[in-house]
């Protein structure tokens, strides 16, 4: 029977940093992870093998539609989509094989099977049960069901994300339940590779919980992209036929029933925590109403000595957010004061253009009552992002009225995703927009937008 410090039960983004965390704060650490590569849905079927779809198909949307304004003539690409799946394979494999190098550099343990808590201080790997003075839970989640839906996955058909991303040929029609990050982005790469798609959600706006403003804006540019969006309706069931499914829905506004068919349809509809197999209830640990396991300021769960993070708790459902959560809940249990700040995760949807956010939105500062000002400059003023045709779109600056604090940001736009963690600092450190506006940033570039936006919080923009 081994004997460790810590034990995590899960090697995705949340559960591989805490193991190496750990281990660097000489804690003796092993993880747990069935799959026979590392790095969990984020490195194997989610994050990274969506991002390289994304960037294929967006090298071939450029050179369909930019590359002969830029004098660069020829015949347009063919799409080669095996060869791309095997790219998107490349990309996979460099980035598991990086986490196994980084056990193995770091000493940690790396116990390969499906993991379980018999009791407190000892989990179970095959037929092996192993001793930890600590265990930390980073099982992550899965895909949600279709609420309400008869529906039935066969990851060929009728898909999740994870067949979504090995498709045996690209569909000509594919319709997609659910319009968040993962339907979007999904949408995109075949809306690019000449895929119909059409989008149903049940809600009136996209990207739920986002600034209205952005999720206007973003619709449109999605729709002139060529996607097609049903809003406010909800999928009943789904039906395979003939190598076809026949999607059957209802509009909210009229109970008018109505369907559609597709070569494939996704599942959007979110995530939901994955727990299963762990004995939970019988240790004593308490799930939220969700099904998330429920802890405490520092992590830990009902049961002393075991914790939790990432998915498998409460808060946003991010790859980032279970990364410092790994790090934060390693040094409580080395004795530091692990800390993560809720209020400034930011959230990136990668389609082009791409669309980023942290902080409050216009929305939510009017259900609190607070003053506050919006700076906002578009990208049709900034040099840069018009010599490489991305001038649509803006950043949206919201301060505090009185103190001039930054409170939020929303950007669409080029290079977003990146952009928003200058504003993501200035929020550690408590800045006002001022001390963004009097920071100098290198011209031309995209981040002069930020700074515009900045500038319009207080006297005025320059290019506005």
């Amino acid at each position: 029977m081994a004997q460790y410090d810590v034990i995590v039960i899960g090697a995705g983004p949340g559960g591989y940093v805490a193991a190496i965390r750990c281990a660097q704060l000489g804690l003796k650490t092993a993880c747990v992870e069935g799959r026979e590569t590392l790095g969990g849905t984020c490195l194997n079927v989610g994050c990274i093998p969506s991002k390289a779809l994304l960037h294929a198909s967006h090298q071939l949307h450029e050179a369909e539609h930019n590359f002969a304004k830029m004098g660069l003539k020829g015949a347009a690409p063919k799409v080669d989509w095996k060869q791309m799946l095997a790219y998107k394979d490349d990309v996979i494999g460099q980035n598991t094989k990086g986490i196994e190098f980084l056990f193995k550099k770091n000493k940690v343990d790396w116990l390969k099977g499906w993991g379980s808590i018999p009791e407190a201080g000892k989990v179970k790997v095959g037929d092996e049960v192993h001793e930890a003075k600590n265990i930390i839970i980073a099982t992550g989640s899965v895909p949600a069901s279709v609420p309400g839906a008869e529906v039935e996955v066969d990851e060929k058909i009728v898909v999740t994300s994870t067949g979504a991303l090995e498709l045996g040929k690209i569909p000509k029609k594919m319709v997609v339940i659910g319009a968040g990050v993962i339907g979007l982005e999904m949408g995109s790469v075949y809306s690019r590779l000449g895929t119909e798609v059409e989008v149903i959600e049940f809600l009136d706006a996209i990207t739920p919980g986002m600034d209205a403003e952005v999720q206007k804006t973003f619709q449109k540019m999605l729709t002139k992209q060529g996607l097609k969006f049903t809003m406010g309706a909800a999928v009943s069931k789904v039906e395979t036929k003939g190598g076809k499914a026949t999607v059957t829905y209802k509009l909210r506004k009229d109970e008018s029933e109505h369907s559609t068919e597709a070569d494939v349809v996704l599942c959007a509809t979110g995530r939901a925590p994955y727990t299963d197999g762990l004995g939970l209830k019988a240790l004593g640990v308490q799930l939220t109403k969700r099904g998330q396991i429920a802890t405490d300021g520092h992590w830990q769960t009902a049961v002393k000595g075991i914790y939790a993070i990432g998915d498998a708790i409460e808060g946003p459902m991010l790859a980032h957010k279970a990364e410092d959560e790994g790090m934060a809940c390693a040094e409580v249990i080395a004795g530091k004061a692990g800390h993560v700040n809720y209020d400034v995760i930011p959230g990136v949807i990668y389609t082009h253009p791409e669309v980023a956010s942290v902080g409050k939105t216009e929305q939510q500062l009017k259900e609190e009552g607070r003053a506050y000002k919006v700076g906002k400059f578009s990208f049709m003023g900034n040099g840069r992002a018009k010599a490489v045709f991305a001038g649509d779109g803006f950043v949206k600056l919201i301060v505090d009225k009185e103190t001039d604090r930054v409170l939020g940001c929303h950007i669409i736009g080029p290079s977003a995703g990146d952009l928003i963690h200058e504003i993501c600092v200035a929020m550690e450190f408590g800045a006002s927009a001022e001390d963004v506006a009097l920071t100098c940033h290198a011209h031309p570039t995209f981040s002069e937008a930020v700074r515009e936006a900045a500038l319009a919080c207080g006297d005025g923009a320059i290019h506005a």
